[in-house]
């Protein structure tokens, strides 16, 4: 016992040795690092440590790795899910003296030379994306080795296994095949500081497949003493943008920081703004290109910026130790996604601001995300039954001509199959394995289920007159939970709600700017010949190819939003369109920088707004002093059927729907002068545009201009 206790204070200083090198002379294992620590190395078992941002859970797998390295273990592979996540790590590492390196999609040319390291002995650790994980060269001719030599695997960000956790990622779950053919004594570490109790057992449980015994859970308390928390209600959109700047402005929201937002529309126009204001920001999306990404963040932790503006794609991972704010424009989804986000600030200072300001649309923007769950049980069959019929590999837009979902909704659906075994992706697309599935109803329902609990727990932390850190630690299950005495409601010190009236103004004329740019579609979908439309493949001729059109707004937009979702929602009535919208539009048109102006308005047909799309038409001929030609027509009562979800289905059901009437035909060879603006209410796919303008120029137009009043992406 007594050699035991010595091995164990032995091992102990040699990791806090380890400790110091990769964070300072002072730094010290807390009891939870040592008791992960020691079960990896000396005991070479499974562990999940769930604990705060910033408590030190890479710390844990850097000292693991030198001591099992130091040992003659293999090289730590860690999986990570964030290029930001992996960028830090490896800057962590090499301070530790542990040379890292890691596969991601932006160093595809340094891959065989960085496999050729890990053989080699000569990388300690090797980051890896869940992605990866599926890719078939890697899956199958790089991925048996490397966990075969091992000395480590880690799982960062392990709440993304679990399908009821608040960002679950399909790639997450083929971990547990990876850790069911795992040699019994490589030992194995999964990390995460947002993951409530159901996502804990979950997470564990799937830890634990293949090994012998038990997974040792390590839970901590989740309090960040760092961050004061407030909610500041405004009812209008420009009035919480006019906060933000002069709380910005006026150091009310101290150091950098990050500003959050639901969609990607929001993001860049909150950007815009504060910039209008003199108020250094950048935006960041997961739409960006990577050197912008990077760039951005580089630009913040350096301190050029005062903040990002961002979606969540800035989430895990990002540290910056000295953040002294983190702001939400709407509120996300659940209390544990919040939790996430605002643990980017306060690491390494004494006070962060936290404040939340809802609007009024985000339930909207909740239900469009609630909209891309799992598909319903007959798509999925359907995908299935198409891969079988096919014999051979489909890829996914060849699969995309059979199912009618997006592209993003397909791709997930078959990396969920692929995990079940269902599917399989080979080199050449995917295939069908034949083996039995069933769809899970009742799993998908009590998911969606906890998924509206959720939100509806975001919007009671909203109005909870209680301590908020408190709150949100319960719905994280966390056992320590108790009031902070730091948020707005323990204090009783609220942020000055006022909003200055230049900074409300300014925002008010920003979010009622209209008009936003709309590319017109350049390449024909894929496979379209397989469903009967020989004339479209491959890039769209110039001549047959609408111009960049404008709209009034996006669906998602903070100012023209809200008013474009209430006249374009399903239960609205068709009625001519109003003064103030056709004032916006006529804005829009006088700002339109093109080449030549328009020589005549026509419209698209519809079956469910033919007064709101026609008197639109015909009152911006009017104001134009243009003639209105008329409107296309379909070639069947029932239009173009039900609306399509994906890119091939949707061209299709358009190709041979929309025709010109003889009347309108004539009219367009009547007026060859200039081009034709095309009204339509709304784009989604662009495919109704791309066949209209078509259409119209094979009649003799010289150019068709799209003018829309919504666009649905963003």
């Amino acid at each position: 016992m007594a050699d035991h206790d010595q091995a164990g204070r032995a091992l102990r200083g040699e990791a806090e040795r380890h400790l110091r090198a990769l964070a300072g002379d002072h730094a010290r294992l807390r009891d939870d690092q040592w008791r992960a620590v020691s079960a990896l190395v000396a005991d070479r078992r499974r562990a999940l440590v769930v604990q705060r941002t910033g408590w030190g859970k890479s710390a844990v797998y850097f000292v693991a790795t030198a001591l099992l390295r130091s040992r003659g273990a293999g090289p730590t592979v860690i999986v990570s899910p964030l290029l930001a996540l992996m960028r830090n790590q490896v800057a962590a590492a090499g301070r530790a003296g542990i040379h890292a390196r890691t596969i991601n999609s932006a160093n595809t040319q340094q891959w065989q030379e960085i496999y050729a390291e890990v053989s080699a002995g000569k990388a300690d650790v090797l980051l890896v994306s869940p992605e990866r994980l599926n890719n078939p060269g890697f899956r199958d001719q790089v991925l048996p080795e490397l966990t075969a030599a091992a000395g480590l695997i880690v799982i960062d960000e392990a709440h993304c296994i679990s399908d009821w956790g608040h960002d679950f990622r399909p790639d997450y779950r083929r971990i547990r095949t990876l850790l069911e053919k795992l040699p019994g004594d490589i030992p194995v570490l999964a990390t995460t500081a947002t993951a409530n109790a159901r996502v804990t057992k979950d997470v564990a449980e799937q830890l634990g497949a293949g090994a012998d015994g038990d997974v040792l859970v390590l839970r901590g308390a989740l309090d960040r003493q760092s961050l004061r928390l407030a909610v500041v209600t405004l009812p209008a959109a420009h009035q919480r943008l006019g906060w933000l700047a002069a709380s910005l402005a006026d150091g009310s929201l101290p150091g950098s920081g990050i500003i959050y937002t639901l969609t990607v529309a929001a993001a860049y126009e909150t950007a815009a703004f504060l910039r209008d204001q003199g108020i250094g920001v950048s935006a960041y999306s997961g739409r960006d290109d990577q050197a912008q990404r990077l760039q951005a963040e580089d630009d913040l932790l350096a301190n050029r910026v005062k903040a990002l503006v961002a979606t969540s794609a800035l989430g895990m991972g990002f540290d910056k130790a000295d953040l002294g704010f983190v702001a939400h424009l709407g509120a996300p989804q659940s209390p544990v996604a919040y939790y996430q986000q605002i643990g980017r600030a306060g690491r390494g200072v004494e006070r962060a601001e936290v404040v939340l300001l809802p609007g009024h649309e985000d339930r909207d923007i909740w239900a469009y995300f609630a909209s891309l769950a799992f598909p319903p049980e007959r798509q999925v069959l359907a995908a299935l039954g198409a891969l079988a019929d096919a014999g051979r590999p489909l890829s996914t837009a060849a699969l995309e001509t059979r199912v009618d979902l997006s592209r993003g909704r397909l791709e997930t659906m078959l990396k969920v199959l692929d995990v079940d075994g269902a599917v399989r992706r080979t080199a050449g697309g995917w295939v069908a394995t034949g083996q039995s599935w069933a769809y899970d109803t009742e799993r998908y329902e009590r998911v969606a289920r906890e998924r509206a609990r959720e939100q509806q727990a975001m919007l009671a932390y909203q109005a909870t007159t209680g301590c908020r850190m408190e709150y949100l630690r319960r719905e994280l299950d966390d056992p320590a939970a108790a009031a902070c005495g730091r948020c707005d409601n323990c204090t009783g010190q609220r942020p000055n709600a006022d909003v200055p009236p230049t900074s409300s103004d300014a925002a008010r004329r920003r979010l009622l700017r209209p008009g936003v740019e709309v590319e017109p579609r350049t390449m024909w979908p894929a496979g379209m010949k397989e469903l009967g439309v020989d004339d479209a493949a491959g890039r769209i001729p110039a001549g047959l190819s609408a111009a960049p059109g404008r709209a009034l707004g996006r669906l998602t937009d903070v100012g023209w939003g809200s008013t474009l979702r209430s006249l374009l929602a399903g239960d609205a009535p068709d009625e001519p369109v109003t003064t103030q919208v056709v004032d916006a539009v006529v804005k829009v048109l006088a700002a339109w920088d093109w080449e030549r102006r328009p020589a005549a308005v026509v419209t698209l047909p519809s079956r469910t707004r033919p007064a709101l799309i026609g008197s639109l038409g015909q009152r911006v001929a009017a104001i134009g002093r243009l003639p209105y030609l008329g409107a296309l027509a379909y070639a069947a009562t029932d239009g173009p059927g039900a609306r399509r979800h994906n890119s091939a289905l949707r061209l299709r059901s358009l190709w041979y729907a929309l025709e010109l009437p003889d009347g309108l035909r004539d009219a367009i060879a009547a007026h060859p002068g200039g081009p034709v603006l095309l009204v339509d209410d709304r784009i989604e796919t662009g495919w109704t545009m791309t066949v209209a303008a078509r259409l119209l120029l094979r009649a003799g137009a010289p150019a068709v201009l799209p003018l829309v009043l919504a666009v649905t992406n963003g």
